[in-house]
């Protein structure tokens, strides 16, 4: 459900921060940025914040916002991300272990609480799309839903999912949405990217890993997004 980022400057972390320009981001430890990315605001009205609290060992942090309009447009993507300095093919990569906890408050809630990574053969390809997309949708609230259609219900990293699949223009999207909201999760995102290889045919063995993102889309509402923890790594 992507867009063109244009980053603005990077705010380094020492004290609590908070932007809501459009696209604000603040750096940290352990290579944590957090994105004010509200990519998708033209297609309504309505505001977008991001608050850091530590980008250390861990990163914490919140998301504020307020859309209304385009009921059906996703309006940003406010997000936590690990960089990724050298772009590495799925298959050579060992892990990609991750914990979240989080929890969301608001009113009229349309919106997820997802993982988002962008493959591509070409390793110099943009980080803000690719050849494939995968979400891991750990909260749903609303009568909203990924792109394309359900495959049916798939199990990866020991929990059931409900795998859907569809195109975002050319890039091929695989989205797997929990049966019920998960606030605090462990888990290895690279269980994911196997499972596609081996029952969707995903070539793992010419695609790079070009983002490693979790955050919130919200479509309208208002809400706080309050990630108490997020670690990420390569392995």
């Amino acid at each position: 459900m992507k867009f063109v980022q244009v980053l603005s400057a990077i705010l380094p972390v020492a004290v609590a921060q908070t932007s809501c320009e459009q696209y604000a981001v603040f750096s940290g430890g352990n290579g944590y940025t957090v994105s004010n990315n509200l990519w998708g605001k033209s297609a309504g009205s309505g505001f977008g914040c991001v608050t850091v609290n530590s980008l250390s060992s861990s990163a914490s942090w919140h998301a504020d916002w307020q859309w209304s309009g385009g009921q059906n447009n996703v309006k940003s993507y406010q997000n936590v991300q690990i960089g990724i300095p050298t772009k590495r093919i799925v298959n050579s990569i060992g892990s990609l272990p991750t914990t979240a906890s989080w929890s969301y408050s608001g009113s009229n809630l349309r919106a997820n609480v997802a993982y988002d990574l962008f493959t591509a053969s070409n390793p110099n390809h943009v980080t803000y799309s690719g050849d494939y997309e995968l979400m891991i949708w750990l909260g749903k609230y609303g009568d909203i839903g990924p792109i394309g259609s359900s495959q049916g219900t798939v199990n990866v990293n020991g929990q059931s999912w409900t795998l859907y699949y569809g195109y975002n223009g050319a890039m091929q999207v695989y989205s797997f949405v929990a049966p019920s909201t998960i606030t605090n999760w462990s888990g290895d995102i690279k269980n994911f990217f196997n499972y596609l290889r081996d029952n969707k045919g995903y070539p793992a063995s010419n695609q790079y890993v070009l983002s490693f993102q979790f955050g919130t889309e919200p479509f309208t509402g208002s809400g706080t997004l309050n990630v108490g923890s997020w670690t990420a790594a390569i392995n």
